[in-house]
């Protein structure tokens, strides 16, 4: 089954700003979550297919890479049934996306609760860490083909002395007193239709539900510390510079046990000696003698296969383009590859022994050698325009 447009998904225009996908986003997750839906899978199916097209259209990046290349560009990059959130309850979704969830649902339910109750079923994690940018350098080599490579990683990172919880012992944590554990508080306000009561995080624990009477005394009561990590990661082939990837949950640690932020991931593409890229196609200079472009020849030039040889035909001119097909990158997260293409320059010695010399004179005069092109020969600007058709 086609996947829907992420824009048609939200209910939203491609110029909606982010405000505007953000609320568009937050009514779709009051409709479909689990708790108004009891049972219903088409709804969580839903939910999650919102969860997905909001992770995309609320990052820069991404939106910009979705409405360039729809769907396929997002592949390797969280796209799929239910983007990156397999494995993760709803809460646990609208909590990546920084919403509060007891005040989403305290407003929903009229400030009686969720599940028949002023609190949440369970206590609410620590803050989510933020995400971390890193530059990946890659050949073109690598680029072909695609590569796992492991990057060591300096970030923040969950505690080993306190598994993340911040405290030195189990006996150093406390139930809040101001929520008594539940993680929220009642919060009475006035609205237009009259006293609105809705449940809010608690401000003394910050939804943990806990308060930390001894902090750990390596991590400080954060539950997190600087260390260094190595992480695998998996470049798909066709990537370009610029590129930004995203690794979800690989960036810094979250305090006191929050979840991780996302692992960000810019390419850079490291210059190669003899061939340059020009978007899929591959360019390489070759630079022939008189003699060979005159009478022909075979010459080896570089691929990123390795070596191929190419026949050069007598009379060959400066500027010929040989166009040496699926040589080139492949197209990211698609089919086809471009190509290789070989531009001819016919080098002009800048010194010339005396033997050289005479020889030349007495070329010099000879009627074949005198430039006489033809209508079939092509200009600069042709040649050029040629070379990326």
């Amino acid at each position: 089954m086609a996947k829907r447009d992420y824009y048609e998904v939200l209910g939203v225009p491609k110029n909606a700003s982010a405000d505007d996908i953000k609320k568009a986003y937050r009514k779709k997750a009051l409709e479909f979550h689990p708790d108004r839906n009891p049972g219903d899978k088409a709804a969580e199916e839903k939910f999650k297919e919102a969860a997905e097209a909001y992770d995309v259209l609320s990052d820069a990046d991404k939106k910009a890479r979705y409405d360039r290349y729809g769907h396929a560009g997002m592949e390797g990059m969280g796209g799929g049934p239910g983007g990156n959130f397999q494995g993760m309850d709803m809460d646990e979704i609208l909590r990546r996306f920084g919403f509060d969830t007891d005040d989403i649902f305290g407003e929903f339910f009229g400030g009686g609760g969720r599940r028949g109750g002023g609190a949440r079923g369970g206590r609410a994690r620590g803050e989510r860490g933020s995400n971390l940018r890193i530059k990946v350098k890659m050949t073109l080599e690598e680029i072909a083909t695609g590569v796992n490579k492991k990057i060591k990683v300096r970030k923040q990172v969950a505690c080993n002395t306190c598994n993340g919880s911040g405290a030195r012992d189990a006996s150093s944590v406390d139930t809040c007193g101001t929520c008594r554990g539940s993680g929220v508080v009642n919060q009475v306000r006035q609205t237009p239709f009259g006293m609105m009561q809705t449940a809010v995080t608690c401000p003394t624990c910050n939804g943990a539900g806990q308060t930390i009477k001894s902090p750990c005394t390596v991590c400080k009561g954060d539950g997190r510390v600087f260390g260094e990590e190595t992480i695998d990661v998996d470049i798909p082939a066709g990537v370009n510079e610029g590129i930004q990837l995203s690794v979800n949950g690989r960036g810094n640690a979250g305090a006191k046990g929050g979840p991780a932020g996302d692992l960000l991931i810019a390419i850079e593409e490291t210059p190669h000696d003899e061939l340059t890229r020009e978007g899929n196609n591959i360019v390489y200079e070759l630079y022939l003698n008189f003699a060979d472009a005159a009478l022909g020849a075979k010459v080896d030039v570089p691929t990123l296969d390795g070596k191929a040889r190419i026949t050069i035909p007598a009379g060959t001119q400066a500027g010929k383009v040989f166009r040496l097909k699926d040589k080139g990158l492949p197209a990211l997260q698609s089919y086809g590859r471009g190509d290789q293409l070989v531009h001819v320059n016919v080098w002009t010695p800048k010194k010339l022994n005396d033997e050289e010399r005479r020889m030349l004179e007495k070329l010099r005069d000879m009627p074949n050698l005198h430039p006489n092109p033809g209508k079939e020969e092509k200009g600069f600007f042709d040649r050029v325009r040629d070379m990326f058709e």
